[in-house]
Formats: C-alpha cells, structure tokens, sequence
C-alpha cells in the first residue's frame, strides 16, 4: 500500500536525523521548522537534551527581523540564531532540515547562518 504524503514526510524526517547521528560526531543540531506562517531555528545540544540558541519570525519587531514567512524573514533568523549561538560559543553544528527540501526559505536560513558566522 502507498504512503500518504504525511506518512512519507516523517519518514523522510527520520531518515534524516539517523543520517546526522551517524555523521554528527558530537557536533550540535541546527534544527529548522517551517510552517504557512513563520519559520524558527534552534540550535540544540542533543547529548545535555538542552536548546542552547533560537530564534523565529513570531519574535517580530523585538529581534530586528520581519515576521512572516518569506525569504527574508527566514534569512533574518538564520543570522539571528547564528549570532545568538556564537555568543555562546558554538561555532560548527550539524544542519537539520527536518524532512524539508533544501530549497527556498530553508536554503535561505541557512546561508544567512553561515554568512553569520556558524559552520555547516
């Protein structure tokens, strides 16, 4: 029987978060997540289980970026996230798509990330 679309979006989800523990090397996740809306990042350390940065276009005008859901909106957050997890000290992460196709707002998070500063 074929997969539904949202049945073949989590696995592919899962597919690639075994992908990165297997690659990751200890290195945190800068985790993406889009929705219709607005886009938000997180840098989290998986072995503590803590979020150590992030950011989303809900913090509106308080964090200097755009709300909304677009290509700069999302390049916004990706430096934002990126400067907020530098001043923590956290340079090289791992990129996690979440499932999403590298293209459009996620391709643009992450090149406003590493234009930033952070390693990927």
């Amino acid at each position: 029987m074929a997969l539904s679309l949202q049945q073949q979006a989590k696995k592919r989800t899962e597919r690639n978060r075994r992908r990165l523990k297997a690659v990751g090397n200890g290195r945190l996740r800068l985790s993406v997540y889009r929705s219709d809306k607005n886009i938000s990042a997180q840098v989290i350390d998986d072995s503590k289980g803590i979020t150590v940065a992030s950011a989303s276009s809900l913090e509106g005008d308080k964090a200097g970026t755009s709300k909304g859901s677009n290509k700069e909106a999302a390049a916004a957050i990706g430096k934002l996230v990126a400067q907020r997890a530098i001043e923590k000290g956290v340079t090289e992460v791992v990129f996690d798509r979440g499932g999403y196709i590298y293209h459009g707002r996620v391709k643009a998070l992450a090149d406003a990330a590493r234009e930033a500063g952070l390693n990927f």
